[in-house]
């Protein structure tokens, strides 16, 4: 069992084959379910970096901001502004440690 996009079941009845499924049952089922299907698409894109499976990812993190009632434009203006002061991931940059210097 797991998570599939929401046309899959009837697009595979189309195609001539039977196919059991279920909705979600609750809120935890449908976090549980996306956690397991964003690391699923991460692994994917990883070993093939494409835009068919960034999409796929993409589509996982609107549908956990979706049950979490976070609009997909507050998100990314928000992530915007945290890029703005405080950089993105795109450079690499590893922290190693912190020195703490006593004064």
């Amino acid at each position: 069992m797991k998570l599939v996009r929401d046309f899959i079941p009837k697009i595979i009845e189309e195609s001539g084959k039977t196919c059991c499924w279920h909705k979600v049952n609750n809120y935890a089922e449908h976090m549980q379910s996306l956690k397991l299907k964003i690391i699923e698409e991460t692994n994917e894109f990883i070993e093939n970096p494409c835009l068919e499976e960034a999409a796929d990812m993409l589509e996982v993190l609107k549908a956990f901001f979706d049950i979490n009632d976070f609009d997909f434009n507050v998100v990314d203006n928000t992530a915007s502004e945290k890029a703005k002061e405080r950089g993105g991931f795109t450079e690499g940059i590893i922290l190693e440690k912190v020195i703490h210097e006593h004064r």
